[in-house]
């Protein structure tokens, strides 16, 4: 049963004045940081020509650890802040992560290469980096014939990385800068390190998910029982890889024949150990 109550004074008044008066101004917080965006997103279209109205910007980042489990990431902002459900995260497959022209190359391609009707037309690509990125994202966008269809700028850290030194490339124009209490810098800035913010955390998770992954999830017929009953007699996946069939015949669940199949998978498939 649901009891509905609407105190009319004591401690439960007062809870619920605290709720609505916390309510309220969240609220209010809301519609300025919503009507501060869409002014803000306004400075940006008048800032790089952009003509008509702007309702999506993409930024895209890349972040790696010693070059592995390189990601590349892309968030979307609009008139009504941060769209969270548009994010997307890019496992880089092909380029070296010594190539961060080549890691922003996969990562258009990606993006760009098909399936274009099933995914808004940004109005603005913001790249975090300088020249060369810029000139690797407007090459593969040329390559994919769309080049004149979007707007690219790319955003470089200043000297000695400090912010509101940034400088802003943008095809067929000198670089310049922004004054450091610019407002429109300020949004850029927020938009980057967003994307900075977002790029870290999906490389991260890769790589824990990477970390967490064992030699025997590619083991056939073990599943996640017999996993864990191997683990648990020996201690380690590299211990079960070392043990002979008489010895992972003696976990329980495991079979004469599934003892045969582990130890032929890490001793005859030629170094899977």
């Amino acid at each position: 049963k649901v009891r509905i109550a609407r105190p009319e004074r004591g401690t439960r008044r007062r809870l619920m004045d605290f709720a609505e008066r916390n309510a309220t101004a969240a609220l209010d917080r809301h519609l300025l940081e919503r009507a501060s965006d869409a002014a803000l997103i306004e400075g940006v279209a008048k800032l790089f020509d952009l003509g008509e109205a702007v309702k999506r910007i993409e930024v895209y980042d890349n972040s790696h650890t010693g070059g592995t489990d390189m990601t590349g990431a892309m968030i979307v902002a609009g008139p009504e802040g941060f769209m969270k459900n548009a994010y997307r995260k890019f496992n880089i497959r092909i380029a070296d992560a010594a190539d961060d022209y080549g890691m922003m190359r996969e990562v258009m391609q990606r993006r760009f290469a098909k399936g274009l009707e099933s995914e808004s037309w940004p109005d603005l690509l913001l790249i975090d980096g300088g020249l060369g990125q810029l000139n690797a994202v407007t090459e593969t966008l040329a390559e994919l014939g769309i080049a004149d269809d979007l707007a690219v700028v790319s955003i470089a850290k200043g000297p000695e990385r400090n912010a509101g030194r940034e400088r802003f490339f943008v095809p067929g124009k000198t670089e310049f800068q922004l004054p450091e209490h610019d407002p429109v810098l300020h949004y850029l800035q927020r938009l980057r390190d967003e994307a900075h913010r977002f790029a870290i955390g999906s490389h991260r998770a890769r790589r824990a998910k990477r970390i967490a992954a064992s030699p025997l999830d590619s083991v056939p017929g073990i599943g996640a029982k017999r996993k864990k009953a191997l683990l648990l007699h020996f201690g380690s996946a590299q211990e079960v890889a070392r043990a002979g069939v008489a010895d992972l015949e003696k976990v329980g669940g495991i079979s004469r024949a599934a003892a045969e199949r582990i130890y032929s998978f890490f001793h005859e498939d030629g170094g899977h150990n």
